[in-house]
């Protein structure tokens, strides 16, 4: 399916904008949005961080709802999930702007846009998964760009979505508050959290962001969500990918998150406005993967290379499960989720709404 292009509506007026959540009035008028950790205090007229959450009258409005900027039929593992009803196709969407400010962003295209800079379109939230059933879709991902920043259309669409029996994913930078985490985390069945490095430098220098944020929201996956959820780490040759740095994230997800969370160790390409590195060398993602199983991780992929490592493979017996190209499953041998040699239950949501 095509990117949906349609011209850029009008500007909005008040009365068909949709009023937001997580937001309170400041005493000197201006409205705090507490959705993402950035805390924006928005005066009259202006919008936040996001670009897509403006104050109008002293409220705060999603400009993001119902205005997806981009629309897309994806294989499941391109998110990526590999342990989420592999080899299915997932209908995903995306609006404009973004919480984050990473100089490698690879939509900045949306991501770093106004809501007027955009094609988008109307799609109501209940439109949405009757879109991804007539497209032979059993899920829905909310990505392109940071799905928190919309996160009213998030949990609409999750709520029609449930009723059609159809799955949602959030593909995500992490950066949410503890306030709004549970608003939207518990009408959603899958996530994959963008861990962008393991240093406060980093986050501060190349995201300006910060790092603690992220932790804590997966923690929370881990400790009171039952979401299954996968973790990225896009490596940047001489920006995260110092082994020590690979080793502590690797360490901190065992010790924390357990060793079956999936982990993506994935290729970058010089884009946006970080154009002077060159891209990751395979060997860089071989090494970090070798850190990361060495550390006692079980299931530890590469993506953005054609490697043979985004196979799946039983830790216990090292019996090829669910073999890959690319972003295409072309063997799946698990047997109700089980490894069919040894026996062993495999970590992951193999059968629709059925987690093991």
């Amino acid at each position: 399916m095509p990117e949906l292009t349609i011209l850029s509506p009008p500007e909005p007026s008040v009365e068909s904008l949709h009023e937001a959540r997580w937001w309170e009035t400041d005493h000197d008028g201006r409205v705090h949005c507490y959705l993402c950790p950035r805390h924006c205090h928005v005066g009259e007229g202006q919008a936040g961080f996001c670009y897509i959450r403006v104050n109008r009258g002293g409220k705060l409005y999603s400009l993001g709802y119902a205005q997806p900027a981009a629309l897309q039929i994806d294989p499941i593992e391109k998110k990526p999930l590999n342990h989420f009803l592999p080899g299915t196709r997932i209908f995903s969407l995306g609006t404009a702007g973004c919480n984050m400010g990473c100089f490698f962003c690879q939509n900045w295209d949306i991501s770093k846009s106004h809501h007027d800079q955009v094609n988008s379109a109307h799609v109501a939230p209940e439109d949405v998964p009757a879109l991804a059933l007539r497209n032979g879709c059993p899920s829905i991902a909310f990505t392109y760009n940071e799905p928190t920043i919309w996160g009213e259309y998030v949990v609409d669409i999750c709520k029609a979505a449930r009723i059609a029996g159809v799955n949602t994913v959030m593909v995500t930078n992490g950066y949410i508050t503890r306030e709004a985490f549970h608003d939207i985390y518990d009408h959603v069945d899958a996530a994959n959290v963008d861990l962008k490095a393991f240093t406060e430098q980093f986050y501060g220098k190349i995201t300006l962001t910060h790092m603690q944020p992220v932790l804590d929201t997966l923690l929370r996956l881990r400790n009171e969500t039952k979401v299954w959820f996968e973790i990225t780490n896009l490596v940047i040759p001489g920006l995260n990918d110092d082994p020590d740095e690979t080793r502590n994230l690797a360490e901190w997800i065992l010790r924390n998150l357990g060793p079956d969370v999936p982990l993506h160790f994935t290729a970058f390409h010089p884009d946006f406005k970080l154009q002077d590195r060159p891209p990751t060398p395979p060997e860089t993602l071989h090494r970090a993967r070798r850190i990361a199983l060495e550390a006692g991780l079980h299931f530890v992929y590469e993506g953005n290379i054609h490697s043979g490592s985004e196979n799946t493979v039983c830790p216990s017996c090292s019996t090829v499960l669910i073999r890959r190209s690319w972003h295409s499953v072309t063997e799946n041998r698990l047997r109700a989720g089980c490894c069919p040699k040894c026996g062993l239950p495999i970590a992951g949501v193999w059968s629709h709404l059925s987690a093991v």
